[in-house]
């Protein structure tokens, strides 16, 4: 059986590394904390300093990764092999920066009581021949250095900084370094002090370089998921003596975690529970933080307030977990699989796919939705019911109508606007179509399948959706030479080869009489609709979800024109409208791959004519027929809101 690769992890108050011996390796780049990220550190220990706290609060400084150095490595480097050596793999910035205070404060230490050995710095580069563990226990004594010697000019920077901002007058040195020191190392009183931790994260893994890249040259820190896993494969947590017992609980939850932060890296999963811009590397980490929030492990009080409110507070909370419910490995983890197990039946619902991302689209917070879920005595129907009427408080407070009726027969500005209003209806439009769809597909004795098509929530969040007019209400018009033009351009999307000729020829041709010949051959084959009013115009039944790429590709063009860009995005591609050059010729555009093919369903539909009851102008999107045909399906999917 395969070994687990055990991490170990804790928070070690600064008083606990006092003593101890870290390496810097040469792979690491020098010391190069500027004078402000010296003064923010030692602001914050400051500001933590001056709060009144309970008995539980510390201040904690982000990772120190480590790794043991063996004694043949510790004979490499020539270090003392009798002492317990550490390599720095990330955090040298941070412990530097902590000895240079340390350093700074020795005398008033020293005068308090308070321990006075350090811990010993040893750093395997020197810089121009002068070892750095020499120089930092002369920098005392030490004028300013020359920026040649780099990384012992920034050292003498950031020791110079100390100084002078110890030297303030509102800054108590006193009280500074009880904070940095004052801890009780009594198992049953350790928390029972105010002072500064890092979290000491040892690596068991056997190339630090590989370790270092990752966290350094990658940019990929050291995240909470990463920590927590490091809690739940400690063996010490599975309250079991037999080894092969413990392995074996090790490997199955280092399996289930891979299987669910696998789930969870595949976007269209991920986006219909979250939105774009995540930025951890471990997605898992959301799961984690949801248990954090709604403390589902039932911390104390006192121990809600220990952990804080940094990026790390999620890890500290299972730290916190694990050192009361030390053997209680199995019910944690028993949280973590019921999160997933329950975003999985909502993924694989047909109705709480849908209804669900559309209010995580909306901005409806998990931790509700979690919350209504797992009401006692209330069934997937409850659940669903309940859905349904956040979605209509969702379309209600976007139009500001008080009904249902009133949102459908909403009137829109002249100018656009408020067009977005209809937006949550026209969302929703599309997700009750799929539904329905599926619905008598699994009612179809010849069918019986489940789920056959889901709305994209993940293509749909990833591109800019807008609403758009479905008819331009580009008409006909005949008083000008530049009204023709405009027409003109705005009918050849929609035209087949020989009137898009036509219509190149006219922009060609220089004869006032041929020009006119050309415009009345369009005109037989594109004769006027009736004029929309604007009022009409400016209705839901008008309305349609549209990607910005697709309707700058179309422009102001006929519906027919429209139809043929609509189509060209289905197919991938994207339809160039044409233009016209500074002279008066028409310039036609290239076809592109379009980033992609996804047209919302109900899109599609409008512009298959889908709601028209019987065959009409397939060049215009008509009233009598098309848009009344439109909103009559609009308002059936509404009205199942009520029901």
């Amino acid at each position: 059986m395969g070994t687990i690769n055990e991490n170990k992890i804790e928070l070690k108050a600064i008083k606990e590394l006092l003593g101890m011996h870290f390496f810097i390796p040469s792979y690491q780049r020098g010391y190069r904390w500027t004078s402000q990220q010296v003064t923010d550190l030692l602001n914050d220990i400051w500001e933590f300093s001056k709060k009144k706290h309970d008995d539980y609060e510390f201040y904690c400084v982000q990772p120190l990764v480590v790794k043991q150095i063996s004694d043949s490595k510790k004979q490499e480097y020539s270090l003392n092999v009798a002492d317990r050596w550490y390599e720095v793999i990330d955090g040298q910035q941070r412990l530097t920066t902590i000895y240079l205070i340390l350093s700074a404060l020795a005398d008033v230490i020293s005068i308090m009581g308070l321990p006075t050995n350090l811990f010993e710095l040893e750093y395997q580069r020197s810089v121009n021949g002068i070892d750095c563990k020499q120089f930092l226990n002369k920098i005392k004594n030490l004028q300013q250095i020359d920026e040649s010697y780099i990384d012992y000019y920034y050292m003498s920077m950031a020791y110079t900084t100390i100084i002078k901002w110890l030297e303030k007058p509102n800054v108590n040195r006193g009280d500074f370094c009880n904070t940095l020191l004052k801890h009780d190392l009594d198992e049953n009183s350790r928390d029972k002090a105010n002072n500064i931790r890092f979290i000491w994260y040892e690596s068991m893994e056997e190339n630090s370089i590989k370790v270092f890249t990752r966290l350094n040259i990658g940019k990929i820190s050291l995240t909470n998921a990463e920590l927590i896993k490091a809690l739940f494969l400690n063996r010490s947590n599975f309250g079991s003596n037999n080894e092969n017992n413990i392995r074996l609980r090790q490997q199955e939850i280092a399996s289930e975690w891979d299987a669910i932060e696998y789930t969870l890296q595949n976007d269209e999963f991920w986006l219909f529970l979250k939105g774009v811009g995540y930025k951890r590397p471990t997605r898992i980490d959301f799961i984690f933080d949801l248990i954090c929030d709604q403390n589902k492990l039932g911390l104390m009080e006192e121990k809600l307030r220990l952990i804080g409110t940094d990026e790390y507070k999620t890890f500290r909370y299972f730290y916190e977990y694990f050192k009361i419910n030390r053997a209680n490995i199995t019910e944690c983890w028993r949280e973590v699989k019921g999160y997933f197990q329950t975003f999985m039946e909502w993924y694989n619902d047909l109705e709480l796919y849908h209804y669900v991302g559309y209010l995580i689209e909306y901005k409806y917070s998990i931790h509700l939705l979690l919350n209504e879920w797992h009401k006692p005595n209330e069934d997937k129907e409850a659940f669903v019911n309940w859905l349904k009427v956040q979605i209509k408080k969702v379309i209600l407070d976007y139009s500001k109508t008080s009904t249902l009726q009133e949102a459908l027969e909403y009137q829109y500005k002249e100018d656009g606007s408020d067009k977005r209003k209809c937006k949550p209806i026209l969302l929703f439009h599309n997700i009750q179509t799929i539904i329905n769809q599926n619905r008598n597909n699994v009612e179809n004795e010849k069918y019986k399948i489940g789920v056959f098509y889901k709305f994209p929530f993940h293509i749909y969040k990833q591109e800019n959706w807008d609403v758009e007019h479905i008819n331009s209400n580009t008409t006909n018009p005949e008083d000008s030479g530049e009204t023709q033009k405009e027409w003109l351009l705005n009918i050849y999307l929609g035209a087949d080869s020989k009137i898009q000729e036509a219509i190149t020829a006219y922009f060609n041709e220089s004869d006032g009489d041929r020009k006119q010949e050309l415009y009345a051959q369009v005109q037989d084959v594109f004769p006027p609709q009736e004029p929309w009013t604007s009022e009409e115009k400016n209705r839901l039944w008008n309305y349609a979800l549209l990607d910005s790429s697709t309707n700058r590709g179309y422009g102001n063009a006929i519906f027919s024109g429209k139809r043929r860009v609509i189509i060209g995005k289905d197919k991938g591609k994207l339809i160039a409208i044409p233009r016209l050059t500074k002279d008066g010729k028409l310039l036609i555009g290239q076809e592109e791959k379009a980033k992609s093919s996804f047209v919302p369903l109900c899109t599609k539909h409008v512009f298959m004519k889908f709601y028209s009851v019987a065959s009409n102008d397939a060049n215009y999107w008509t009233k009598e027929v098309d848009a009344v045909g439109y909103l009559e399906d609009i308002k059936v999917c509404i009205n199942q809101l009520e029901e």
